[in-house]
């Protein structure tokens, strides 16, 4: 079981490691030392701050209809 950093909560920390999970699914370099699951490397890289949840710049949500 990886450790979940205290800074990040549960559900974002869930929602951002199958996010990079996909990504490393379609072939995305990994950022830690990788293991045979997808999802596990991506929860070390979350865990470890290699990957985090970054929010969209307001102007390009405003053009997309997110705010």
């Amino acid at each position: 079981m990886i450790a979940r950093p205290v800074t990040i909560g549960s559900f974002e920390f869930v929602v951002v490691s199958s996010l990079r999970a996909a990504q490393l699914m379609r072939g995305c370099t990994p950022r830690v030392s990788s293991s045979i699951k997808h999802l596990v490397t991506a929860q070390r890289e979350v865990a470890a701050g290699s990957v985090s949840r970054n929010p969209p710049d307001p102007a390009i949500a405003r053009k997309h209809g997110l705010l």
